[in-house]
């Protein structure tokens, strides 16, 4: 089953069941009208959602209309709880690298998070405004889940079946203000502008068996001004997969229904070493800080700039038959005035 928020006059849009092909779209206000609203009552709901998915599928509902991803908010256009976590430890040990820091032996054995902002996720097709290019614009494309209600100290177990959709993700970061903002010893705050989700959210089981041992087995697609800069495969290299990662952070609370859980940047390796950019035959980065630590390792400084105002980034995720599944995050960053 795919899922989607149309925007309309409210702060959390219309809630539509979408085609398996994302050609065509049905309402379903009589079900339910938001995504949260159908999260906040899933086991009941999800049937009823379920077996308007079959009937779209099979053509039979006259209702049906075309489907257009400019006009998807986030599947949740503000949520209870992101949660980011940093699953590819590779990724993480390269950007602390550009910042001349360690990576502790510790973050290979116990997952790296952050609480997010969640009150106001940007829309997949939306400009991304910020005040200014030397704050170190940045994408960051990563794959995330919506959970169920789930207790505190969740066993894996228990935070594997609470995964009940899942979606990508743009994590903005702010390269310039990380630095400063983590120097106080607190944590990320003005440095994490919001994100923004893809326009179609799926259950597990539209992946079929590319949904295996709690990662998603393809490739996360990221053009950057037109151009292919990553194919990292999104089930290589992910230290922690989503159970573990959901279980981590219930362990000091519980998680309520519609909270989000990132990957984290995904990020492969090669040879045991950093990978190599798609123009040198290598599956590239999902984001700018990969390929400019990459750059200083191999000539002794980074060439590739952050993102400027006009810049476009483009991430998607395609099925083995070469159809796209979430659709496409497609953004643009621009000037706030």
């Amino acid at each position: 089953m795919k899922l989607a928020t149309l925007k309309n006059d409210t702060r959390d849009g219309e809630l539509v069941v979408v085609s398996k092909d994302l050609s065509k779209y049905v309402s379903v206000g009589a079900v339910a009208a938001t995504l949260q609203a159908a999260l906040d009552d899933w086991d009941d709901l999800a049937p009823k959602l379920q077996n308007v998915s079959d009937a779209l599928n099979e053509g039979q509902l006259d209702a049906a209309k075309e489907f257009d991803q400019t006009a998807c908010e986030s599947p949740l256009p503000r949520a209870y709880q992101w949660a980011d976590g940093s699953a590819y430890v590779n990724h993480v040990e390269l950007v602390r690298k550009a910042r001349n820091a360690e990576l502790p032996e510790s973050f290979w054995t116990d997952p790296l998070m952050y609480q997010g902002g969640s009150d106001s996720f940007i829309g997949p097709r939306d400009d991304i405004p910020l005040g200014s290019e030397s704050w170190g614009i940045d994408f960051e494309g990563e794959v995330a889940v919506i959970t169920d209600d789930l207790v505190m100290g969740a066993t894996e177990k228990q935070a594997a079946d609470a995964i009940k959709l899942i979606m990508l993700v743009n994590d903005v970061s702010l390269r310039g203000l990380i630095p400063g903002e983590l120097a106080k010893g607190f944590g990320f705050f003005q440095s994490k502008p919001s994100s923004a989700f893809s326009p179609v959210c799926v259950t597990p089981d539209e992946l079929g068996d590319a949904w295996k041992d709690g990662k998603v087995n393809l490739p996360l697609l990221v053009d950057y001004n037109g151009e292919v800069f990553g194919c990292a495969e999104a089930g290589e290299d992910m230290t922690f997969n989503f159970p573990q990662i959901v279980a981590h952070a219930a362990k000091t609370r519980p998680l309520s229904a519609g909270a989000i859980v990132g990957s984290g940047t995904v990020s492969n390796k090669l040879n045991d070493g950093p990978g190599k950019p798609v123009a040198d035959g290598g599956r590239g980065y999902s984001c700018i800080a990969e390929i400019r630590m990459i750059e200083t390792i191999y000539e002794g400084e980074a060439s590739t700039s952050f993102m400027k105002f006009g810049d476009q980034v483009r991430i998607e995720m395609k099925d083995r038959d070469g159809h796209s599944i979430f659709g496409a995050i497609d953004q643009k960053v621009v000037e706030y005035k």
